[in-house]
Parts: structure tokens; C-alpha cells; sequence
């Protein structure tokens, strides 16, 4: 790597550590949510032309057409645009991305990138519910701003507890990865838990900087408190079924328990997936 490139590199992180991550997201949160066709418009179509969008594979491909650009970055896609893997063993990709890491939950640790790993209890921010996956497998799907930023059900289960976690909001791309320790344990998130026939399944919706926005199907958009607020549910959701949305683009993390399924080898780090390919098997 050349000296201007590491340069930029330690300039992109340095920034984050100084910006005012929260109250900078509220004001784009604002912005994301404005219906003067004049604002959404502009940002629309700024939006689209740097990131090429996809708008033919949406169910609704005029993008002006939505009432604002929250509605357009969370889009629905056409009927059969995406399949679910039907083999009642799969393990599916909750949504279209890249895998950032996958694998063994290693003495309790998830690899995160380059030398930088965390705890499964730190990201779950809660002993109890973190001890079944101690020993287990994780995979980490990025979804980038291109991306359709629906979050799907891996694997069929019952919703049992949903536990918002305050934290930062840096930005959850390769190269902040690589540089800032803990880095999805440090985010804002929203944790979701599961009975599932392989006992206990979570998957880990993590915000990052100007995100607008976390929505899960049981706790409608996240109200950020400041505090961990943990709520029970029984929502039985099949395979592929729609979990939550992230409004401007973040992460899921998805976990189980040890000797419960395998992913697939063909899958590594930055493996592009789409929401319903098969990742893995029950074992």
C-alpha cells in the first residue's frame, strides 16, 4: 500500500474518532425522512448516481416515485427477484451483501478482521444470553450503501427477546474493521433471539455512522434511549421471512450454538451473497 493511501486510511479513521456520531446521524435522519419532493428528489438521484443502483430488480423501479429517501433506500424487491433456499437443512444469507468474516466462535471470541476480534458477550451485552454461543458459529454479512437493506430470517425460529444496545456509530466498512478494536460490540445495535430446532439463534443488527435507523418487525423503528432496554416476544417468523430493516446501510451478525450446522467452505471473507442463498447446513 502507498504512503498516500495509508495516509487517507488514517485520516478516514482519525475523522470518526473526532465526529459527533449520534447528533450527526439525527441531523441525516432528518434529512432521510423529508417528503419535500424537492430534498428527496435531489438526494435520491445524488444517491443513486455515485452508488449504481439497481432500480430494475425493485418492485417499485421509479425511484422518484417514493415519498422519501428513507422509503427508497428500504425498498421492496419483485416478486421472485430473490428465492429462499428450500432444502429444510439450509442456512440462508439474511440479506444481500458480503460476508465480512464466518466461522468458529473461538473460547468465546468472533474474528472480526486482521488481527481484531470481540467477545460474543460483549456484542450481546448480556452474560445469560450470550453463554449458548460461546463455542458456536458466526457469520457477518455487510451490506453496503448499493445494497437492498431488508434483513431476513437465516433460519426458521421463534423471536423470544430483543435487547437494544446503546453504543457508537462508527462506520462498519473493511477498513474501519480492520482499525477500530471491537468494533460491533462498540456500535448501537439491536440483538434478536430465537428458539430455533438447532436451540438458540441470534442475529445481531448492527447500526454505524449516519445510519437513520434500525426496525424490527416486533419492535417497529428503534427510539434510541441511552440504556439497554430488553423486551420478550413469541413471534414464530419461517426461513427467509422479512426481520428488520436498516435505514442507510450497517451489518448483521448471525450466531449459534456449537455443533449445530456448518457453513459452507465456499464461503470467506468478502464472498459476495444475496438474501436466501444457502450459507451453511444443519449438522
Amino acid at each position: 500500500m502507498s504512503f498516500t493511501s495509508r495516509l487517507k486510511k488514517q485520516i478516514f479513521i482519525q475523522a470518526q474518532r473526532v465526529v459527533p456520531h449520534h447528533p450527526l446521524s439525527r441531523v441525516v435522519g432528518k434529512l432521510a425522512a423529508s417528503e419535500n419532493p424537492i430534498i428527496k428528489n435531489t438526494v435520491i438521484q445524488a444517491f443513486k448516481a455515485q452508488y449504481g443502483i439497481d432500480m430494475s430488480i425493485a418492485e417499485q423501479s421509479n425511484a422518484l416515485k417514493f415519498k422519501s429517501f428513507n422509503e427508497f433506500f428500504t425498498r421492496s424487491l419483485k416478486q421472485g427477484v430473490r428465492s429462499i433456499d428450500v432444502d429444510p437443512t439450509s442456512i440462508v444469507s439474511p440479506a444481500d451483501g458480503a460476508i465480512s468474516q464466518l466461522g468458529k466462535i473461538e473460547a468465546g471470541d468472533i474474528f472480526q478482521a486482521k488481527g481484531q476480534s470481540f467477545s460474543v458477550e460483549k456484542l450481546i451485552a448480556d452474560p445469560q444470553l450470550a453463554e449458548p454461543f460461546k463455542n458456536g458459529q458466526f457469520a457477518t454479512v455487510y451490506l453496503s450503501p448499493k445494497d437492498y437493506h431488508r434483513v431476513h430470517m437465516p433460519f426458521a425460529g421463534t423471536l423470544t427477546e430483543t435487547l437494544y444496545v446503546p453504543g457508537e456509530l462508527f462506520s462498519v466498512n473493511q477498513t474501519t474493521a480492520e482499525n477500530i478494536p471491537g468494533l460491533f460490540a462498540r456500535n448501537e445495535r439491536m440483538v434478536c433471539l430465537f428458539d430455533t430446532e438447532l436451540g438458540r439463534m441470534a442475529v445481531v443488527l448492527v447500526g454505524a455512522m449516519i445510519v437513520a435507523g434500525i426496525e424490527t418487525v416486533a419492535t417497529g423503528k428503534v427510539k434510541p434511549t441511552g440504556r439497554l432496554e430488553l423486551n420478550q416476544h413469541a413471534l414464530s417468523l419461517e426461513k427467509g421471512a422479512e426481520l428488520g430493516r436498516f435505514y442507510l446501510g450497517s451489518t448483521a451478525v448471525i450466531l449459534f450454538e456449537q455443533d449445530k450446522m456448518a457453513w459452507d467452505t465456499a464461503f470467506k471473507a468478502n464472498s459476495v451473497v444475496v438474501m436466501g442463498e444457502a450459507l451453511g447446513h444443519t449438522i
